[in-house]
């Protein structure tokens, strides 16, 4: 394999193992991104701090979700339009991974780090001084593209500064920190929108604040791991490739079915999780949309944390199965807490989901990396993050525009049930299938 072709599989599947849960990417792809880096003078306060920051940068993502129906109430305006303000958000990692994906191999991990926190930090700002809905636009397009650019620089970082170079930690630690730092930053806004004054500014400050000092510690602490550096007019926008070789195209329908399965589930609880709550569950606290989120996100991470470390020796396979099958109990179960008006029973099903929402995405990723040649792993998957972050956006969208006739209720089961029949297609795939 070429030091370009490393280059390229090695930032994409970077950038894949961060953005909302990535564990799913495996040791080959991981060690790809550094197989040309210099040994770092890497410590476990550089880790951890460049741990903490992705974190930091996923909860700020999820910081507004709680948000919403404020902004909705406040202006008036419908849940297709929440769906759009949401749906703009990934909209703007999907232009950060096909044109600036790889840059932080080419001018050096720490400079992106550094400069994309500093653009997060602003887009913060964006949301204090929001007075209309355009602001909230321009505030999430921000976020997107600061995000999608810093999770390739800091999955690369994380596995080059690794203390003892082990890449395979170093994913499962980056995977739980974005899992982790969404629900974080949605339970975040939710404590603060609800008990603290400002709601519609403070939560903002604090991330913001925190995000300041992320920065001040990694410009201190966090030493540079790319030896080689071009110079950032040369190296701003390359146009990634996406292909798609004739011999993988049955894995890669099923692990694109099956993220779209996983990622549509999340994106819906991410855009719509506090009209939910208001609006079905009969709950007006902010607190509870953040719970609701956290029930989907952070029990993804968990999930796929604890599956791989008690069951390390597990197939894409089982992986499938337990996942797809998880997804269509949690969502016949929500469906009946909403039904039935039962909060006990709406959570169980959230946290179920979760649990499937994890596993599916992880089983997914693993296919498609582990059935990709080498010399083209890259461009296979920025084409399956293509499908990813068009369906955490694009089905969140369509049911704001069909819940303005059918309402949140039906919208939810009509989804839920076109969810649970691509997650049954995967499911009955992997089921007749070998170990792959």
């Amino acid at each position: 394999m070429t030091s370009t072709a490393r280059t390229s599989s090695g930032d994409t599947a970077a950038f894949a193992s961060n953005d909302v849960v990535g564990s799913a990417l495996v040791e080959d792809a991981i060690e790809a991104a550094s197989a040309a880096a210099p040994a770092p003078q890497a410590s476990r306060l550089s880790f951890w701090l460049v741990t903490a920051a992705t974190a930091l940068a996923l909860a700020a993502s999820g910081t507004p979700s709680p948000l919403y129906v404020d902004y909705q109430a406040k202006w008036g305006f419908s849940a297709t339009t929440i769906t759009l303000i949401y749906g703009i958000y990934a909209g703007g990692v999907l232009l950060a991974l096909l044109t600036m994906g790889g840059l932080s191999d080419r001018i050096g991990r720490r400079p992106v780090m550094l400069g994309s926190i500093g653009v997060l930090a602003a887009s913060m700002v964006v949301f204090v001084f929001a007075d209309n809905v355009g602001w909230l636009y321009a505030a999430r397009a921000i976020q997107g593209v600061a995000t999608g650019v810093f999770t390739g620089a800091a999955g690369a970082a994380l596995s080059e500064l690794h203390f003892r170079r082990d890449h395979r930690v170093a994913s499962l630690v980056n995977s739980t920190a974005t899992a982790s730092g969404i629900a974080f930053g949605a339970v975040l806004t939710g404590v603060l929108a609800q008990w603290a004054p400002a709601r519609l500014v403070t939560p903002y400050l604090v991330v913001a604040g925190l995000s300041v000092v992320v920065l001040v510690g990694i410009a201190i602490w966090v030493p540079e791991t790319v030896a080689n550096r071009q110079s950032l007019r040369s190296s701003l926008i390359r146009i990634q490739r996406l292909s798609l070789p004739a011999g993988i195209r049955r894995e890669f329908a099923i692990g694109g079915l099956s993220v779209t399965a996983a990622w549509s589930v999340g994106g819906l609880y991410l855009a719509l999780g506090g009209t939910i709550a208001k609006e079905l569950l009969h709950v007006n606290n902010h607190l509870v949309a953040g719970l609701v989120i956290l029930a989907v996100q952070g029990v993804g991470g968990v999930s796929q944390l604890i599956w791989n470390l008690t069951r390390p020796a597990a197939t894409i396979r089982s992986s499938a199965l337990v996942g797809s099958a998880a997804l269509i109990v949690g969502l016949v179960l929500a469906s009946i807490g909403l039904a039935t008006s039962t909060s006990v029973t709406f959570f169980a099903g959230a946290i179920a989901t979760g649990v499937g929402f994890g596993l599916a995405f992880m089983a997914g990723t693993r296919r498609v990396t582990q059935a990709a040649p080498d010399a083209q792993r890259g461009e296979v998957l920025a084409a399956y993050f293509v499908i990813a972050y068009i369906a955490i956006s694009v089905p969140a969208i369509i049911a704001g525009l069909v819940s303005t006739h059918l309402g949140i209720t039906e919208t939810f089961y009509w989804f839920a049930g076109i969810t649970s029949l691509i997650a049954a297609v995967v499911f009955v795939s992997s089921a007749r299938e070998h170990n792959p």
